[in-house]
């Protein structure tokens, strides 16, 4: 199933690549992103995107071409926006979130929403909604020189490894958690200690005691970072994560040298890599979370108490970023507003979860 979706992709992205090469001016110059990644392309389904993307390229015999830099190979991955936005390297790949230090927490909405959106609604609001629109008027009114593309996309996360069950509300205070995002606001409120480690430098972490529980990815990516071997009681759903985004940023000046021709090959490879990131995070989750359970992981689902007051939380996070950060506003009241709309659809056309059974009139 997984090698078919991902063939599925690559047609995509072939299909692309056929329709613009026939458009192509004959004197576009070649152009080469060297792109340094803020995760190793050894994560399969996270890191492993972008590799991705350059060998499609590749196959597609493209005038633009992707050179992917491991991280802190070229620059730390920390430093690749203001590297984009200078100029020192002419692409990055990345994800809002790890940036709000410079983009605010609007930022984060464009990388994952607390109880927001899956992945198709998500899709729906970035394509056809005024996502797009704003994620790249973020950075324009940043004055930062950035070009931004949606360019993968991963379906939910684990929300936490620990070392003891987490029963109630109060078994989290006082704990020292990795987290990432607009979760990471919420864990602070309930009392938890938050970091945002590199994945690198999670597992010394744990090991040391310097933090005593992590959230990182889905399953699959989590194994190549040994949590199971310290930690076995692992929390779903992603209620901080239900879909995740990244993005390819290409700075400015780059951007508008390339041709239309080019633009659109880069645009429409990334859509192919929405679809392979998406398919291959859904195909690899199932045997490693069975692999865990078999060595003594328990896989739990949070209670509707922790899920109510992980809820509850949130919506004071949502008020608190809104009243200081007019863009984070702005942006969530546009989300908002067409997941109302959405709501519509997603309550009639889908079949529902256990217990939430429409009743047919």
């Amino acid at each position: 199933m997984f090698r078919k979706l991902t063939r599925v992709a690559t047609a995509v992205a072939v299909a692309a690549a056929l329709f613009v090469s026939t458009n192509a001016a004959a004197e576009d110059k070649n152009v080469l992103l060297k792109v340094p990644v803020y995760f190793g392309t050894h994560l399969q389904g996270l890191g492993s995107t972008p590799a991705w993307l350059a060998e499609q390229l590749d196959a597609m015999d493209s005038s633009v071409k992707l050179k992917i830099y491991e991280p802190d190979k070229l620059i730390p991955p920390k430093e690749i926006l203001e590297a984009v936005n200078k100029g020192q390297v002419n692409a990055g790949w990345t994800t809002p979130g790890y940036n709000t230090g410079v983009l605010g927490q609007q930022g984060a909405i464009f990388s994952a929403v607390p109880f927001g959106p899956d992945a198709p609604e998500f899709l729906a609001w970035i394509y056809y909604g005024e996502g797009r629109k704003l994620w790249q008027e973020m950075y324009d009114k940043k004055n930062l020189n950035v070009h931004a593309i949606p360019c993968s996309i991963i379906a939910p996360e684990t929300s936490g490894w620990f070392s003891k069950p987490i029963d109630k509300p109060e078994d989290l205070k006082g704990l020292r958690m990795r987290f990432f995002g607009l979760g990471a606001l919420v864990m602070e409120k309930l009392g938890v200690s938050t970091s945002l480690l590199p994945s690198k430098e999670i597992f010394p972490a744990l090991e040391k005691g310097a933090i005593d529980a992590t959230e990182f990815s889905m399953p699959a990516i989590d194994k190549g970072l040994g949590f199971s071997k310290i930690l076995k009681y692992n929390y779903f759903p992603g209620w901080h994560q239900p879909a995740t985004i990244f993005e390819l940023i290409i700075n400015g000046d780059q951007w508008k040298e390339m041709s239309p021709a080019q633009q659109n090959t880069i645009e429409m490879a990334c859509k192919a890599a929405m679809l392979d990131g998406l398919a291959m995070g859904e195909a690899i989750q199932f045997p490693v979370m069975k692999e865990n359970a078999a060595n003594g992981v328990e896989n739990r689902y949070w209670s509707k108490e922790m899920l109510d007051t992980f809820r509850a939380k949130w919506e004071e996070v949502v008020k608190e970023e809104g009243d200081k950060d007019a863009g984070f506003k702005s942006t969530w009241e546009n989300l908002q507003a067409f997941r109302d709309n959405y709501k519509v659809w997603n309550e009639w056309a889908f079949l529902p979860r256990p217990g939430t059974e429409r009743v047919a009139k």
